[in-house]
């Protein structure tokens, strides 16, 4: 196995008690203070988490927004420059290479933030069919990426003299207040939470100084670090997908339910023909949210079975323990063919153990952003 790759603040997570584990091919902090309560901390009052592990890559030049239109499903057209937009690029079979995020800057200029272990596969995809005049850099490591999540989010970068009256998934570029003097950001309201939040990008030099302000501001709202567990079942409990999980070259947006962010009327992006066909065909299995009413957590990769010792109709993508519920939940692929609907009831095989589910559509818990 490969070395892992460290962030810019491996010393702050250090220094902080955190206990690591592999991710995407970086050594990522999974808890400081203990899941649960970094969880609870997010929900209620105010996170930090570092995720300088996602990638960034940088589309310029005449017809960058135009060229990135033709290739990623959602359509940049729907905002302006100042917006950011959740987008996937896809195979030719409509299966999901990467989700990321496009930060429109202008239309010569478009900011990506993909996932950390598909930047480089994505970076190649683009270049691979870059127009002449437009360059598409892989800056993974130019620049490190902050969430600041919680209902006290605002008050934090507030004190730090951040923006935070943004519209969602809006960004603006600013200087943070740190003991190095002030730092250029890049400030987006959005995260992968559900509650409001927001995502800071410092220089990749900057990240120490940066982070040591932000959670001093956090810690003096009650609030503390939150590591890689926290983020799963804050996650989790939006529904939100997880390349790898709910997404992957084997799983389209219309089996995840993430149609939403495709441009359906756009003539032409990676793998419309396949998309356009399954969508008027229907899919042959639907993502679900599944809630345990008994005593039991469904994880990824359990059969769901029809009922208890009923034929497999399909399997969960991920599953966890919800703390704001107290209670086991998955989100689950199931065949269509099944005819499972929202309020029925199925079984989870759990080693061997049968966990009655009711099927329900997430979010789990109420949205806040």
């Amino acid at each position: 196995m490969s070395e892992l790759l460290a962030g810019p603040i491996a010393d702050r997570h250090v220094a902080l008690g955190a206990t690591f584990a592999e991710f995407g091919g970086w050594d990522m902090p999974v808890s400081y203070a203990g899941t649960v309560a970094e969880h609870t901390a997010v929900r209620e009052a105010v996170g930090i988490f570092d995720v300088s592990h996602l990638g960034k890559a940088l589309v310029s030049g005449p017809g960058a927004a135009a060229f990135v239109n033709r290739t990623l499903t959602n359509d940049l057209g729907k905002i302006a420059p100042g917006k950011a937009q959740y987008t996937l690029c896809c195979n030719d079979s409509g299966g999901v290479i990467d989700d990321l995020i496009t930060y429109l800057v202008g239309d010569d200029e478009v900011f990506l933030v993909p996932n950390a272990a598909n930047t480089a596969t994505v970076v190649s995809r683009l270049q691979e069919v870059a127009p002449d005049g437009v360059t598409v850099t892989d800056q993974h490591r130019e620049f490190a990426v902050f969430a600041v999540q919680g209902p006290k989010a605002p008050e934090a970068l507030a004190a730090l003299g951040l923006p935070t009256e943004m519209e969602y998934m809006a960004f603006d570029d600013a200087e943070v207040a740190t003991a190095a003097g002030s730092l250029p950001v890049r400030v987006c309201r959005t995260g992968y939470t559900g509650e409001r939040g927001y995502e800071i990008l410092p220089r990749w030099s900057d990240a120490g100084p940066v982070f040591d302000a932000l959670l001093e501001a956090v810690t003096d709202l009650g609030g503390q670090a939150a590591g890689l567990g926290a983020r799963d079942t804050l996650r989790t409990e939006m529904g939100y997908a997880l390349h790898g999980h709910e997404l992957s070259t084997d799983i389209t947006p219309v089996q995840a339910r993430t149609g939403w962010a495709v441009g359906w009327r756009k003539p032409e992006f990676f793998g419309r023909d396949a998309l356009v066909a399954e969508k008027a065909d229907g899919p042959a299995r639907r993502l679900y949210g599944l809630r345990a009413t008994g005593r039991g957590v469904p994880r990824a990769d359990c059969a769901v079975l029809a009922g208890p010792g009923g034929a497999s109709i399909g399997t969960c993508t991920s599953g966890t323990f919800s703390p704001t519920l107290k209670q086991g939940i998955a989100l689950a692929l199931i065949s269509t063919d099944a005819g499972v609907a929202v309020g029925d009831e199925v079984v989870v095989d759990v080693r061997g153990r049968d966990l009655i589910c009711e099927v329900v559509t997430p979010p789990f818990v109420p949205s806040h952003v």
